[in-house]
């Protein structure tokens, strides 16, 4: 993406935080209002030496006392007052990401770009935790160091002076250990991502890892991540240990400094006794903020670098805009100079083009790696062609608003996942009130309804992650009732049948039947001849390339008399 064009598309994470120009300021406001009321502590200090303890004057004791407590009590309030104007920021903010946030990973994943994109989502949580809560907090109380700085020099210039000096060597000190330990913190952050990001990987297919007994050579791999987040912790400890201790070493300098100082201006009648105490309180509160941000810069660095991760990711994403609600699909796609490559790849479909009619049923085979999957993966708007459009009714899928093309348009992939949740809320598709008829033809016409009433709890039965609770079998046919919920005009199959036995295989011939019945149009991939026997055309697919198409009885004539591909003559019995 080059510059301009970065320039011209809106930045979803800056505009979330652009969102609190508002907040901010009333935050600003109420910290601005929370410093001014603190001098109320100085004050105390320094009425209590200068008026209470020289006339042993017990009401002047109590009315003083009772004056700092309200204006403290005041001074909490604000505070609290700040605290909930970010955390109801933080709320905003997230309602206005996490919805982008969470497709966006989606689009990343169906468009190959692999990495570890759920980290995407505690990215999220990093940064909102970052804008509303205590490291922001920090920044508030910063402009108001001058404050502070400026009372200092008005009781006597070497105390500002010194507090001046111990703050600036504070911040130096605190800069030199961002320089030392930023390498090792980034490494750290990097490989914890890849640990955990493996660990998931690993958890999805821990019945492969077991079978296989994979587990130690795993472990090995994810221990490998892992010590590399250890060694990186441990280095950025070491760096940043010395510069902890100087920080703490100075801190507590300039407050002895200070005392010192404070009394032989006292001694020499420079200042009252009273602002010995004061001198302390200020320079203290004046220093605070530095003091606070060296202790809660690794904080403020993970949420830099989590930042960072989350703007390139909204970078990547495009959120869908407006578009006119289509009418309701006859089922017409058309291929116009198709070709795809994912990224970084070569090239899975050559120029392909070609049409299906309404009400028609294809039937797509070729060798494995012939692109036949890409195809049904453009063709319902998963990718987007390389060039080329993909049409249907006229209209390209990949531009259609894809809520509305889901109900016209189904898909069942090659590996049917379920989510956890109930039978019901799979097969609607998780829709809210959706209507319970509905549902159960679905589950009828998929041959699925039987299967369901036999579970423990028939349509409320709980599937666990993934649909556990089922077989292979039992998934990819409640996976077929959820394609079928709906009644969509087009239907899109890749090797529906590969875990059916008889029974399901012939229920799901019947339920590709039934579609084309109601003038449905099927499109599928299989390896199995059986599920052919209907369709009206033929598509063979060769190395990305469309090397047949035509009539099923035409194109079967063709292949026979290539005899390039003999077994494909099985499809005619």
């Amino acid at each position: 993406m080059t510059a301009s064009k970065r320039d011209e598309k809106p930045n979803l994470l800056r505009d979330a935080l652009a969102m609190g120009k508002q907040s901010f300021l009333f935050a600003s406001l109420f910290s601005l209002a929370s410093n001014l009321l603190y001098l109320a502590l100085p004050i105390y200090t320094n009425q209590i030496y200068s008026r209470v303890l020289s006339s042993h004057s017990g009401a002047t004791l109590i009315v003083l006392t009772i004056g700092a407590v309200f204006v403290f009590l005041i001074s909490g309030i604000l505070d609290h007052f700040r605290t909930q104007v970010l955390i109801n920021f933080g709320v905003a903010f997230d309602r206005r990401l996490a919805s982008n946030t969470f497709a966006a990973l989606f689009e990343l994943v169906v468009r190959r770009r692999g990495g570890a994109q759920a980290q995407a989502l505690r990215d999220l949580d990093a940064v909102r935790s970052m804008v509303s809560g205590g490291g922001i907090g920090i920044l508030f109380d910063l402009p108001w160091i001058p404050l502070f700085m400026g009372i200092l020099f008005l009781i006597d210039p070497w105390i500002g002076f010194v507090t001046l000096l111990g703050g600036g060597v504070l911040l130096l000190l605190a800069v030199l250990q961002d320089r030392a330990t930023h390498g090792a913190l980034k490494k750290q952050s990097e490989a914890s991502i890849r640990s955990y990001s493996f660990t998931d990987a690993a958890l999805r297919n821990a019945e492969v890892v077991r079978a296989l007994g994979m587990l130690p050579t795993l472990g090995s791999a994810w221990a490998h991540f892992r010590q590399t987040a250890l060694n990186m912790s441990i280095v950025a400890g070491e760096q940043g240990s010395i510069y902890t201790v100087a920080i703490r070493f100075v801190r507590m300098l300039i407050q002895i400094v200070i005392i010192a100082l404070g009394a032989w201006l006292i001694i020499q009648g420079d200042i009252a006794s009273g602002l010995l105490f004061a001198n302390m309180i200020l320079s203290a509160r004046a220093l605070a903020p530095i003091e606070r941000i060296v202790g809660a810069w690794k904080g403020l660095f993970d949420g830099m670098q989590a930042y960072r991760r989350l703007d390139d990711v909204l970078e990547q994403y495009e959120p869908p805009v407006p578009a006119t609600q289509l009418p309701t699909p006859t089922g017409r796609f058309t291929f116009e100079g198709v070709s795809f490559a994912p990224m970084g790849s070569t090239l899975v479909l050559v120029n392909v083009s070609f049409a299906i009619q309404p009400g028609e049923m294809i039937g797509i085979i070729g060798p494995s790696g012939a692109g036949k999957s890409t195809l049904l993966r453009l063709m319902v708007g998963i990718w987007k062609p390389t060039t080329g459009t993909v049409r249907l009714d006229g209209a390209d899928v990949y531009s259609w608003e894809r809520s509305d093309f889901g109900r016209h348009v189904a898909y069942q992939p090659q590996d049917t996942e379920l989510f956890a949740g109930t039978v019901r809320a799979n097969i609607c598709r998780f829709a809210i009130n959706a209507d319970d008829a509905a549902i159960v033809a679905a589950a009828q016409a998929a041959g699925a309804h039987e299967l369901i009433l036999r579970l423990p709890k028939g349509y409320e039965t709980e599937l666990g992650d993934s649909g556990a609770i089922l077989s292979a079998g039992q998934r990819q046919r409640v996976g077929l009732a959820r394609t079928l919920y709906g009644n969509p005009a087009v239907v899109v199959l890749d090797e529906p049948n590969a875990n059916l036995d008889g029974e399901g295989e012939a229920a799901l011939i019947q339920a590709l039947a039934g579609v084309k019945a109601r003038g449905g149009t099927v499109v599928m991939v299989s390896h199995k001849p059986s599920l052919f026997a209907n369709a009206d055309k033929l598509m063979v697919m060769r190395d990305g390339h469309l090397a047949q198409y035509g009539p099923r009885e035409d194109v079967l004539r063709a292949v026979q008399a290539s005899n390039k591909r003999p077994a494909l003559a099985e499809v005619k019995s």
